[in-house]
Protein backbone atom coordinates (compact mmCIF):
# COMPACT_ATOMS: atom_id res chain seq x y z
CA UNK A 1 0.00 0.00 0.00
CA UNK A 2 1.23 3.79 -0.63
CA UNK A 3 1.32 6.60 1.18
CA UNK A 4 -1.09 8.95 -0.87
CA UNK A 5 -0.29 12.23 1.18
CA UNK A 6 0.05 14.73 -1.41
CA UNK A 7 2.20 17.21 1.21
CA UNK A 8 4.42 14.25 2.50
CA UNK A 9 6.92 15.68 4.93
CA UNK A 10 10.04 13.27 5.79
CA UNK A 11 10.85 12.08 9.09
CA UNK A 12 13.61 11.34 10.60
CA UNK A 13 12.80 7.77 12.83
CA UNK A 14 15.07 4.91 14.33
CA UNK A 15 17.74 5.43 16.90
CA UNK A 16 17.94 4.66 20.32
CA UNK A 17 16.88 7.83 21.77
CA UNK A 18 13.38 7.28 20.52
CA UNK A 19 12.81 3.67 22.60
CA UNK A 20 11.36 3.34 26.12
CA UNK A 21 13.84 1.29 27.54
CA UNK A 22 11.64 -0.05 30.26
CA UNK A 23 7.45 -1.59 30.35
CA UNK A 24 5.25 1.38 29.53
CA UNK A 25 1.56 1.65 28.32
CA UNK A 26 1.24 4.73 26.08
CA UNK A 27 -1.72 4.40 23.82
CA UNK A 28 -1.63 6.25 20.27
CA UNK A 29 -4.36 7.45 18.26
CA UNK A 30 -5.00 7.32 14.82
CA UNK A 31 -4.54 10.15 11.99
CA UNK A 32 -7.21 8.93 9.50
CA UNK A 33 -5.97 9.71 5.85
CA UNK A 34 -8.12 8.77 2.59
CA UNK A 35 -6.71 6.16 0.07
CA UNK A 36 -8.23 6.72 -2.89
CA UNK A 37 -12.53 7.12 -3.70
CA UNK A 38 -13.95 4.64 -1.17
CA UNK A 39 -10.93 3.52 1.75
CA UNK A 40 -9.82 5.40 4.64
CA UNK A 41 -7.30 4.87 7.06
CA UNK A 42 -6.39 4.85 10.53
CA UNK A 43 -2.41 6.24 10.48
CA UNK A 44 -0.88 4.55 13.33
CA UNK A 45 2.86 4.98 12.39
CA UNK A 46 4.91 6.78 12.22
CA UNK A 47 2.94 8.73 14.95
CA UNK A 48 3.65 11.81 16.88
CA UNK A 49 6.26 11.37 19.30
CA UNK A 50 6.22 7.64 18.19
CA UNK A 51 8.03 6.58 15.06
CA UNK A 52 8.97 3.05 15.19
CA UNK A 53 8.53 -0.24 17.03
CA UNK A 54 11.30 -1.84 16.19
CA UNK A 55 12.10 -2.08 12.37
CA UNK A 56 8.46 -1.37 11.83
CA UNK A 57 8.29 1.76 10.84
CA UNK A 58 4.83 2.50 9.22
CA UNK A 59 0.70 1.00 10.34
CA UNK A 60 -2.01 1.51 8.43
CA UNK A 61 -5.19 -0.01 9.79
CA UNK A 62 -8.53 0.11 7.73
CA UNK A 63 -12.21 -1.12 7.88
CA UNK A 64 -14.20 -2.64 8.23
CA UNK A 65 -15.61 -1.01 4.97
CA UNK A 66 -18.92 -2.45 3.30
CA UNK A 67 -17.30 -1.78 -0.45
CA UNK A 68 -20.19 -4.15 -1.77
CA UNK A 69 -21.65 -1.16 -4.38
CA UNK A 70 -17.41 0.56 -4.22
CA UNK A 71 -14.27 0.12 -6.37
CA UNK A 72 -12.92 -1.13 -2.63
CA UNK A 73 -8.93 -0.50 -2.41
CA UNK A 74 -7.69 1.12 -5.89
CA UNK A 75 -4.06 1.95 -5.06
CA UNK A 76 -2.35 2.76 -8.56
CA UNK A 77 1.85 1.68 -9.01
CA UNK A 78 3.81 3.49 -7.05
CA UNK A 79 7.66 2.81 -5.97
CA UNK A 80 8.83 1.72 -2.73
CA UNK A 81 12.72 1.52 -1.52
CA UNK A 82 14.66 0.60 1.70
CA UNK A 83 11.48 -1.51 3.05
CA UNK A 84 9.42 -4.41 3.42
CA UNK A 85 5.39 -3.93 3.35
CA UNK A 86 3.40 -6.40 4.59
CA UNK A 87 -0.50 -7.09 3.52
CA UNK A 88 -2.49 -8.50 5.84
CA UNK A 89 -6.10 -9.20 5.87
CA UNK A 90 -9.28 -10.36 8.47
CA UNK A 91 -11.88 -9.59 5.25
CA UNK A 92 -12.00 -9.57 1.94
CA UNK A 93 -9.08 -9.56 -0.70
CA UNK A 94 -6.45 -7.68 -2.26
CA UNK A 95 -4.62 -8.34 -5.45
CA UNK A 96 -1.25 -7.00 -5.73
CA UNK A 97 1.30 -6.79 -8.70
CA UNK A 98 4.64 -5.81 -8.63
CA UNK A 99 7.71 -5.17 -11.44
CA UNK A 100 8.91 -7.89 -10.75
CA UNK A 101 6.45 -9.70 -12.37
CA UNK A 102 4.38 -10.89 -9.13
CA UNK A 103 0.48 -11.66 -9.42
CA UNK A 104 -1.23 -12.74 -6.06
CA UNK A 105 -4.83 -12.72 -4.38
CA UNK A 106 -4.39 -12.17 -0.82
CA UNK A 107 -6.33 -13.43 1.15
CA UNK A 108 -7.51 -13.41 5.08
CA UNK A 109 -4.83 -14.03 7.34
CA UNK A 110 -2.46 -15.25 4.28
CA UNK A 111 0.67 -13.15 3.91
CA UNK A 112 1.53 -10.95 1.10
CA UNK A 113 5.14 -10.04 1.74
CA UNK A 114 7.01 -7.49 -0.86
CA UNK A 115 11.22 -6.81 -0.12
CA UNK A 116 11.54 -3.60 -1.92
CA UNK A 117 15.51 -3.53 -1.64
CA UNK A 118 17.07 -0.61 -3.73
CA UNK A 119 13.77 -0.30 -5.52
CA UNK A 120 10.22 -2.18 -6.61
CA UNK A 121 6.77 -0.73 -7.95
CA UNK A 122 3.72 -2.00 -7.05
CA UNK A 123 -0.15 -1.92 -7.13
CA UNK A 124 -3.07 -2.86 -5.26
CA UNK A 125 -6.95 -3.51 -6.11
CA UNK A 126 -9.81 -5.17 -4.78
CA UNK A 127 -10.92 -7.97 -7.41
CA UNK A 128 -13.60 -7.76 -9.44
CA UNK A 129 -15.96 -8.85 -8.23
CA UNK A 130 -15.32 -8.61 -5.06
CA UNK A 131 -16.33 -9.07 -1.52
CA UNK A 132 -18.84 -6.96 0.47
CA UNK A 133 -16.49 -6.44 3.26
CA UNK A 134 -12.67 -5.17 3.24
CA UNK A 135 -10.94 -5.23 6.59
CA UNK A 136 -7.06 -5.13 7.38
CA UNK A 137 -3.25 -3.31 7.96
CA UNK A 138 -0.66 -2.48 5.72
CA UNK A 139 2.53 -2.23 7.52
CA UNK A 140 6.45 -1.81 6.46
CA UNK A 141 9.46 -2.63 8.00
CA UNK A 142 12.82 -0.85 7.60
CA UNK A 143 15.49 -2.92 5.82
CA UNK A 144 18.93 -2.11 7.90
CA UNK A 145 21.58 -0.58 5.91
CA UNK A 146 23.59 -4.25 5.54
CA UNK A 147 20.50 -5.40 3.22
CA UNK A 148 18.57 -2.55 1.98
CA UNK A 149 19.78 -3.18 -1.50
CA UNK A 150 19.02 -6.67 -1.67
CA UNK A 151 17.06 -8.23 -4.60
CA UNK A 152 13.49 -7.02 -5.18
CA UNK A 153 11.02 -9.98 -4.59
CA UNK A 154 7.50 -10.92 -3.23
CA UNK A 155 6.31 -13.74 -1.10
CA UNK A 156 3.16 -15.25 -0.32
CA UNK A 157 2.31 -17.86 2.16
CA UNK A 158 -0.78 -19.02 3.00
CA UNK A 159 -0.03 -21.37 5.86
CA UNK A 160 1.28 -19.46 8.84
CA UNK A 161 2.45 -21.24 12.01
CA UNK A 162 0.27 -21.32 15.45
CA UNK A 163 0.32 -20.35 19.03
CA UNK A 164 -2.78 -21.35 21.16
CA UNK A 165 -3.83 -20.87 24.81
CA UNK A 166 -7.30 -21.34 25.95
CA UNK A 167 -9.33 -18.34 24.49
CA UNK A 168 -6.02 -17.37 22.28
CA UNK A 169 -4.90 -18.33 18.73
CA UNK A 170 -1.97 -16.26 17.38
CA UNK A 171 -0.73 -16.57 14.00
CA UNK A 172 2.87 -15.56 13.62
CA UNK A 173 2.61 -13.42 10.71
CA UNK A 174 6.99 -12.62 10.46
CA UNK A 175 9.83 -13.63 13.08
CA UNK A 176 9.20 -15.93 15.57
CA UNK A 177 6.64 -16.43 19.13
CA UNK A 178 7.27 -18.97 21.51
CA UNK A 179 8.96 -20.80 19.67
CA UNK A 180 6.66 -21.06 16.69
CA UNK A 181 8.65 -19.52 13.39
CA UNK A 182 7.32 -17.58 10.29
CA UNK A 183 8.47 -18.33 6.94
CA UNK A 184 8.48 -14.85 5.90
CA UNK A 185 12.21 -13.58 5.15
CA UNK A 186 12.70 -11.06 7.84
CA UNK A 187 16.31 -8.79 8.44
CA UNK A 188 16.52 -7.88 11.68
CA UNK A 189 15.30 -9.75 15.00
CA UNK A 190 11.66 -8.26 14.97
CA UNK A 191 8.31 -10.06 15.58
CA UNK A 192 4.76 -9.77 14.15
CA UNK A 193 1.44 -12.00 15.20
CA UNK A 194 -2.14 -11.65 14.88
CA UNK A 195 -3.90 -12.40 18.24
CA UNK A 196 -7.51 -14.04 18.04
CA UNK A 197 -9.20 -13.53 21.19
CA UNK A 198 -12.76 -15.12 22.17
CA UNK A 199 -14.91 -13.31 24.57
CA UNK A 200 -13.75 -14.23 28.31
CA UNK A 201 -10.19 -15.09 26.90
CA UNK A 202 -7.64 -14.19 30.36
CA UNK A 203 -4.01 -15.48 28.93
CA UNK A 204 -0.42 -13.94 29.27
CA UNK A 205 1.54 -14.19 26.08
CA UNK A 206 5.36 -14.69 26.25
CA UNK A 207 7.78 -11.51 25.32
CA UNK A 208 11.11 -11.26 24.73
CA UNK A 209 12.28 -8.53 27.06
CA UNK A 210 14.98 -7.67 24.46
CA UNK A 211 12.38 -6.64 22.11
CA UNK A 212 9.64 -3.47 22.35
CA UNK A 213 6.63 -4.07 21.66
CA UNK A 214 3.10 -2.61 20.64
CA UNK A 215 -0.42 -3.21 20.10
CA UNK A 216 -2.81 -2.37 17.67
CA UNK A 217 -6.41 -3.70 18.10
CA UNK A 218 -8.36 -4.83 15.21
CA UNK A 219 -11.98 -5.48 16.60
CA UNK A 220 -13.58 -5.99 19.04
CA UNK A 221 -13.00 -5.85 23.32
CA UNK A 222 -9.98 -6.06 24.51
CA UNK A 223 -7.42 -5.22 27.85
CA UNK A 224 -4.01 -5.05 27.12
CA UNK A 225 -1.66 -4.85 30.37
CA UNK A 226 -5.37 -3.59 31.97
CA UNK A 227 -5.29 -1.10 29.03
CA UNK A 228 -8.59 -1.13 27.17
CA UNK A 229 -7.73 -0.62 23.40
CA UNK A 230 -10.04 0.28 21.02
CA UNK A 231 -10.55 -1.20 17.55
CA UNK A 232 -7.89 1.30 14.99
CA UNK A 233 -5.87 2.61 18.38
CA UNK A 234 -2.43 1.04 19.04
CA UNK A 235 -0.49 0.61 22.67
CA UNK A 236 2.85 1.24 22.71
CA UNK A 237 4.44 -1.23 25.17
CA UNK A 238 8.48 -0.03 25.77
CA UNK A 239 10.68 -2.91 26.85
CA UNK A 240 11.57 -5.25 29.70
CA UNK A 241 8.71 -7.43 29.42
CA UNK A 242 8.70 -11.26 29.67
CA UNK A 243 4.81 -11.63 28.83
CA UNK A 244 2.15 -9.38 28.54
CA UNK A 245 -1.41 -9.87 29.87
CA UNK A 246 -4.69 -10.27 27.70
CA UNK A 247 -8.22 -9.92 28.69
CA UNK A 248 -11.35 -10.08 25.92
CA UNK A 249 -14.38 -8.69 27.03
CA UNK A 250 -15.47 -9.97 23.29
CA UNK A 251 -14.51 -11.68 20.55
CA UNK A 252 -11.19 -9.73 19.76
CA UNK A 253 -8.75 -9.22 16.86
CA UNK A 254 -5.34 -7.89 17.64
CA UNK A 255 -1.82 -7.29 16.48
CA UNK A 256 1.22 -7.95 18.53
CA UNK A 257 4.25 -5.80 16.93
CA UNK A 258 7.49 -6.13 18.29
CA UNK A 259 11.49 -6.10 17.64
CA UNK A 260 14.61 -5.10 18.41
CA UNK A 261 14.82 -1.24 19.07
CA UNK A 262 16.18 -0.19 15.24
CA UNK A 263 19.64 1.52 15.98
CA UNK A 264 20.29 3.08 12.51
CA UNK A 265 18.64 6.38 11.68
CA UNK A 266 16.30 7.12 8.76
CA UNK A 267 14.92 8.76 6.45
CA UNK A 268 11.42 8.07 5.31
CA UNK A 269 9.49 10.09 2.59
CA UNK A 270 6.30 9.14 1.00
CA UNK A 271 6.99 5.87 -0.11
CA UNK A 272 10.68 5.63 0.57
CA UNK A 273 13.06 4.76 2.92
CA UNK A 274 16.90 5.75 2.97
CA UNK A 275 19.71 7.11 5.05
CA UNK A 276 19.66 10.54 3.91
CA UNK A 277 17.82 13.30 1.99
CA UNK A 278 20.18 12.70 -0.86
CA UNK A 279 18.91 9.02 -1.14
CA UNK A 280 14.91 10.35 -0.75
CA UNK A 281 15.71 13.52 -3.60
CA UNK A 282 17.44 10.92 -6.19
CA UNK A 283 14.80 7.91 -5.59
CA UNK A 284 11.94 10.82 -6.16
CA UNK A 285 13.65 11.84 -9.47
CA UNK A 286 14.18 8.06 -10.62
CA UNK A 287 10.51 7.57 -10.60
CA UNK A 288 9.70 10.76 -12.35
CA UNK A 289 11.91 9.74 -15.09
CA UNK A 290 10.89 6.41 -15.29
CA UNK A 291 13.97 4.18 -14.43
CA UNK A 292 14.99 2.22 -11.66
CA UNK A 293 11.80 1.26 -10.19
CA UNK A 294 10.45 -0.87 -13.49
CA UNK A 295 6.94 -1.04 -14.30
CA UNK A 296 3.91 -2.67 -12.78
CA UNK A 297 2.06 -4.37 -15.77
CA UNK A 298 -1.85 -5.49 -16.02
CA UNK A 299 -2.94 -2.60 -14.03
CA UNK A 300 -5.64 -0.71 -15.35
CA UNK A 301 -5.09 3.30 -14.96
CA UNK A 302 -1.83 5.21 -14.36
CA UNK A 303 0.96 5.48 -12.27
CA UNK A 304 1.21 7.20 -8.86
CA UNK A 305 3.18 10.57 -9.32
CA UNK A 306 5.69 11.53 -6.55
CA UNK A 307 4.54 14.62 -4.61
CA UNK A 308 6.92 17.97 -4.39
CA UNK A 309 9.98 16.95 -1.93
CA UNK A 310 10.92 19.85 0.42
CA UNK A 311 14.27 21.47 -0.19
CA UNK A 312 15.90 21.37 3.36
CA UNK A 313 17.77 18.18 4.19
CA UNK A 314 17.15 16.56 7.18
CA UNK A 315 19.11 16.51 10.01
CA UNK A 316 19.02 13.30 12.56
CA UNK A 317 17.37 14.69 15.96
CA UNK A 318 17.91 12.13 18.89
CA UNK A 319 15.28 11.81 21.88
CA UNK A 320 16.17 10.66 25.15
CA UNK A 321 13.52 9.35 27.49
Amino acid sequence: MSNLDRQAVPAVCGGRGFVVAEPVRELLSPRRVQLGESTEVRRLLPNLGRRMVGAWAFVDHYGPDDIADEPGMQVPPHPHMGLQTVSWLHEGEVLHRDSTGSLQTVRPRELGLMTSGRAISHSEESPRPHARLLHGAQLWVALPDAHRHVEAHFQHHADLPHVTAPGLTATVILGELDGALSPGTTYSPLVGADLALTRGAETNLPLDPDFEYAVLSMSGEAHVDGVPVLPGSMLYLGCGRTSLPLRADSDAGLMLLGGEPFEEEIVMWWNFIGRSHEDIAQAREDWAKGSRFGEVKGYAGGRLPAPELPPVALKPRGRVR
